[in-house]
């Protein structure tokens, strides 16, 4: 445990199945809408266009890995933005190991690309789902509130809309739709 943080991630029972959470650090939830727009303007001015990957790790027993921001509330599927000079799948590999502290091993299967309009003009988010891999300790600390593997049929209260439209389209049968 490093005494800079204070806290160790401690394990706690959500839905059935077993979370990994780091406490939660409620500040960064609560300056997020101040902060996004000054986010989503240099965005706008860097960029013509932004596009983010996320991830369908799915473990041996179906179940599906989801995380907990410390600037989102409820559950999301692991991932974030392509940088410049990336590919969309180099950006996936970063952002699991990150987020997740997953390892992919082989390629990830692209499942579907949406326009995330409604969010924010010109960004496109690409899932991906993840069938091999192994688990390290993720890189990214202070970002990820909560880790934890649940059966996409029984997913937490909070998990976000988009979450449960994206596994519904990929457990479910749901045709994939083309917006987020």
């Amino acid at each position: 445990m490093d005494a800079a943080r204070n806290k160790a991630p401690r394990p706690a029972v959500q839905g059935g199945a077993t979370a990994y959470r780091q406490p939660m650090t409620n500040w960064r939830t609560r300056i997020e809408p101040f902060t996004r727009p000054l986010f989503f303007a240099w965005s706008r001015i860097s960029r013509g266009m932004t596009l983010g990957v996320r991830g369908a790790a799915v473990d041996c027993e179906g179940r599906v890995l989801l995380v907990k921001h410390t600037y989102l509330h409820g559950w999301w599927l692991p991932g974030g933005g392509v940088e410049r000079g990336q590919t969309c799948e180099d950006a996936l590999v970063r952002e699991m190991h990150e987020e997740a502290g997953v390892i992919i091993q082989g390629r990830p299967t692209l499942v579907s690309v949406h326009a995330n309009e409604r969010f924010f003009r010109g960004d496109h988010v690409l899932v991906y789902r993840i069938d091999r891999f192994t688990l390290t300790d993720r890189t990214s600390h202070g970002e990820i509130a909560g880790i934890g593997w649940f059966d996409p049929a029984a997913l937490p209260e909070d998990t976000h809309r988009a979450t449960r439209d994206r596994l519904a389209e990929i457990f479910g049968g749901a045709p994939p739709a083309t917006s987020w």
